[in-house]
């Protein structure tokens, strides 16, 4: 029943809450951003996708550490999580930054992401496992792409961006390194289909 009550609790304050990071965010002091209001709406339109990776990264973590029977297990997955608080604050506070929202659809977000960490706990530690460092893999690939798609001149997201993407191959690799499994093709294909659904609805609303 604790667990259930935490897990929650995890939800309410991911969606409803203001996150406050345990790490500085990322800038870098010697470069100002200055933006032209195109510039600023596709970059905020980007950490807008983020943010919701983060909050769908809250659910996939919350639900495993909920499911998984191995006390260390659940601690590593909340040990991830608590590193994944940093990059949902840095995301929210850099898309008001900018002048723009979440999306509107995050509890949505958040409810699938929830569902697909239950399913992947269930079918066994490993496999929750690997389901981490395929979804890592791809979130790495994913801000890849953002990084080439930033504004230039927006050291201030590409800073929070570059920052994340580090932390994502970290988590990958501790998962690897903890037992995880590779994922058949067909299951990474339908990841990469969802996260695309995701991102691309996410851009807009």
């Amino acid at each position: 029943m604790d667990r259930f009550l935490g897990a929650a609790d995890s939800a309410l304050r991911t969606l409803f809450a203001k996150q406050r990071a345990t790490r500085a965010c990322p800038v870098v002091p010697a470069d100002e951003t200055r933006l032209d209001d195109h510039e600023r709406r596709h970059a905020a339109a980007l950490m807008r996708v983020n943010h919701v990776g983060e909050v769908c990264a809250q659910a996939l973590y919350t639900a495993q550490a909920l499911v998984t029977r191995d006390e260390g297990l659940r601690r590593h997955f909340e040990s991830a999580a608590a590193e994944e608080t940093d990059h949902l604050a840095w995301t929210a506070e850099r898309l008001a930054e900018l002048g723009e929202r979440p999306s509107l659809l995050n509890p949505l977000w958040y409810a699938g992401a929830f569902g697909l960490g239950l399913l992947a706990g269930r079918l066994g530690d490993r496999v929750s496992l690997g389901f981490v460092v395929e979804t890592e893999r791809q979130v790495e690939a994913h801000l890849q792409s953002h990084l080439d798609r930033l504004p230039p001149s927006d050291h201030a997201s590409r800073a929070i961006v570059a920052q994340m993407k580090d932390d994502e191959a970290a988590h990958a690799a501790q998962a690897l390194q903890a037992g995880g499994v590779e994922l058949p093709a067909p299951a990474k294909g339908l990841m990469r289909a969802a996260a695309k659904v995701m991102t691309t609805t996410a851009h807009y609303i």
